[in-house]
């Protein structure tokens, strides 16, 4: 990951107010320099698996935790409406909980989420990319 383009995306987090260390904002380029111990990354919020298209793929958010040893990371591929979200992530967990597969557990709950919001932009924006289980 040396070319820089891609890895600009970032998590806005809450600021310490100098404005100097921590500027609330955790990039990409950041998050690849990490090196993290967790079995799942969930960004629900919306588009967080864009990034650079190169050759090797996607490059951003997701590739950066991939990198600092995430195996799982689930993200949205575009705009997500607020209400349907909360509920299929709220599933999606509670699936997890039941089966410990990450990949049946999305599935399950993308069902679930789209038997009361039948239009996709409300359920099937969301990819688990990495190990299913």
């Amino acid at each position: 990951m040396d070319n820089q383009q891609g890895l600009d995306s970032a998590i806005a987090l809450a600021p310490d107010g100098t404005g100097e260390i921590n500027d609330g904002l955790l990039t990409a380029a950041e998050i690849a320099q990490m090196q993290l111990n967790a079995e799942l990354v969930v960004l629900s919020a919306c588009n967080t698996g864009q990034g650079r298209i190169t050759g090797d793929g996607v490059i951003g958010l997701s590739r950066a935790l991939i990198t600092a040893g995430v195996p799982s990371v689930l993200v949205s591929l575009w705009s997500v409406p607020d209400a349907p979200t909360a509920e299929l992530m709220s599933e999606f967990y509670r699936q997890l909980q039941q089966t410990g597969n990450k990949a049946q557990s999305l599935r399950q709950a993308m069902l679930i989420t789209k038997a009361k919001h039948p239009n996709p932009r409300d359920w099937a924006a969301f990819t688990l990319i990495g190990e299913a289980q």
